[in-house]
């Protein structure tokens, strides 16, 4: 239970209606994607910068856990309460507060669904370039913490790449700005890039510069069928060994076509496929075709079953709709889905499908592999009974022996979905005991007393 005087501190800033502790509506935000759930003491609903600051200074008087939130659509916890902690939830937020399609850039708060960037920026012939699978409902400012991506981030990059400036509030209920307006920047500390990613645990942001590029004349898609994933995934390589960058190259391996089968979105695939990839490109009109011949080329190889181009827009859609559907898809085959975000070289992309496949018969786990092939990026989704306890205890095996066959591979953890409070306990096989206490020296620094999103991004 929030202190009484706590509680009235808040109220008197916020006001009883921005400031819910029922218990019905704590319950609306006591989690996120991932199964586990918390009930905060509170949710908070600040709609303007200067509320985010004595909101971080009264939880320091006080001593009380701030949980940060946009959408909650995240899925590995970075969102989830802590007991006696209170959910500052960013929905309030959600001004564009200066849009310049001359100096190709928008200026907005942290509640500002994804997708309404896109939409804005489409209509001055821009584009803003991550495009996260949840990009009709999350909210920039989740994507901004995890420093989300999606299919396009093959050639244009991950959100922060995109980043040109951020105000923030750290720990201590500092306020600092960062970055510039401008595309080039050589002048002070990169913190820009720093908090973008690091999950809410250094500072909250409350505004966030993006920068828009111009958006193609014209977008050509290609589907390829393949007899193996290790076909697909020999392709995927040559793809990416020839000079022209396709805009997308994702992959579906066999169990995450059978999803989108029973979805409606992988109609007329020949008999025999294992592995689908889609490949877009994009550009100037007229050099669509050249760059989707060359494209087209590497595909071609062992294995190869069939190579369709020139679909119909409406017919890419509904692909691209069922690719994008795949994480909700796929618990047609089990209730609960853990959902591994995964990276490894591009080069080493098959020899990780294959060790998925291994696992997946070693473990007894269903296993739906899926995702980004352009970065090395998979989805690997374990698909388990959360009440059978032999099945449970099977899929952390199997998600332990994952991990470390990533690393063996010169992987990461994750590409885009970020640690949280789900992935956390593997740090320390990734970073050395040195690199760990540095990035603990940081977090203190930015956050003297430990209350920005306790429990998520670094092991105890």
């Amino acid at each position: 239970m929030l202190p009484a005087q706590a509680l009235a501190d808040l109220t008197n800033l916020l006001g009883a209606q921005r400031l819910l502790t029922a218990p019905e509506d704590r319950a609306l935000y006591a989690s996120d994607e991932t199964p586990k759930s918390c009930l905060p003491e509170a949710v908070l609903f600040p709609t303007r910068h200067e509320e985010v600051v004595e909101i971080v200074r009264l939880a320091n008087r006080h001593r009380i856990p701030l949980i940060p939130r946009a959408a909650g659509s995240g899925n590995v916890g970075g969102a989830l309460p802590i007991p006696g902690s209170v959910v500052v939830s960013f929905e309030c937020m959600n001004r564009v507060l200066e849009f310049d399609p001359d100096e190709r850039l928008i200026v907005v708060e942290p509640g500002v669904v994804t997708e309404e960037i896109e939409r804005m920026a489409q209509a001055h012939g821009l584009m803003y370039a991550p495009d996260p699978g949840s990009g009709a409902y999350c909210r920039i400012g989740g994507n901004l913490a995890m420093n989300a991506a999606g299919p396009r981030c093959v050639k244009y990059g991950a959100t922060r790449d995109h980043v040109l400036g951020l105000r923030a509030v750290l720990g201590d209920g500092r306020a600092i700005r960062t970055g510039a307006r401008t595309s080039k920047y050589a002048t002070g500390y990169d913190l820009t890039r720093l908090i973008v990613g690091s999950e809410g645990t250094l500072a909250l942001i409350t505004e966030a510069t993006l920068r828009l590029v111009p958006a193609p004349e014209r977008i050509a898609n290609v589907r390829v069928c393949y007899a193996s994933n290790r076909a697909a995934c020999a392709a995927v390589a040559r793809v990416m060994r020839q000079p022209v960058v396709p805009s997308a190259l994702e992959f579906m391996d066999r169990r995450a076509i059978e999803a989108i089968r029973e979805y409606g979105g992988a109609e007329g695939l020949p008999a025999g496929t294992q592995a689908v990839l889609m490949v877009a490109a994009d550009g100037a009109h007229d050099d669509v075709p050249r760059q989707i011949e060359r494209i087209a080329a590497a595909l071609q190889g062992e294995g190869l079953i069939e190579i369709q181009s020139g679909f119909t827009p409406e017919a890419m859609a509904r692909l691209w709709t069922a690719r994008k559907s795949l994480s909700h898809a796929v618990k047609r085959i089990a209730p609960l889905k853990i959902n591994e975000d995964v990276v490894v070289p591009v080069m080493r992309l098959g020899d990780l499908v294959e060790a998925i496949d291994r696992l997946a018969e070693t473990y007894r786990i269903p296993l739906v592999a899926f995702g980004h092939a352009g970065n090395g990026n998979l989805h690997v989704n374990l698909m388990v009974h959360a009440d059978d306890a032999d099945e449970m205890a099977r899929a952390r095996a199997c998600r332990s022996a994952l991990v470390q066959t990533v690393l063996r591979l010169q992987g990461s953890l994750s590409g885009e979905h970020g640690i949280g409070s789900e992935k956390r306990a593997f740090l320390a096989l990734e970073f050395d005991a040195a690199t760990l206490a540095f990035m603990r020296e940081l977090k203190a620094l930015f956050d003297p007393n430990g209350l920005l999103n306790p429990g998520k991004k670094l092991p105890d």
